[in-house]
């Protein structure tokens, strides 16, 4: 213990950086742990939309969407999202609502804000189309 103490004192800078770092960790755990919009991988993504009739939500731009996208999906960009423009998802406010973007970093502030416009089960493609591609899923392309 007094080695430990020792380092940190000759070390304070890297010790204070790494008690951040661990503080970091923990609240990044902890707020993923307690979030109502929870990450799905593509196939649990597919078994939740199949098994209860849910959809998936596309967020991504018009190109990004013509390009390719998960059969049946839904296109609603995620700046409609962001003004509560939300009015083709009203008949899907008790569903799964699963929300996909490119890579899965935008749709989770989207989920947010859907959780938070009322819908009561909303969670996002972990990965994104890259994800569902990985997997070997099939997209539309129109």
């Amino acid at each position: 213990m007094e080695q430990l103490l020792a380092f940190a004192a000759d070390h304070y800078l890297m010790s204070i950086l790494w008690v951040v770092l661990l503080i970091a960790i923990i609240v990044s755990y902890l707020s993923a742990a307690t979030s109502k919009v929870k990450a799905l991988t593509a196939q649990e993504a597919t078994l939740l939309v199949n098994r209860n009739d849910g959809v998936f939500v596309d967020i991504r731009s018009v190109d990004e969407f013509r390009k390719g996208h998960i059969h049946g999906a839904i296109h609603l960009p995620a700046e409609r999202i962001r003004k509560n423009d939300t009015a083709a998802l009203d008949k899907y406010k008790s569903v799964p609502i699963v929300v996909v973007c490119a890579t899965g970093m935008t749709a989770k502030a989207a989920a947010q804000q859907l959780t938070k416009a009322g819908y009561e089960n909303v969670a996002l493609l972990q990965g994104g189309i890259s994800a569902w591609q990985g997997a070997s899923f099939p997209l539309v392309k129109k």
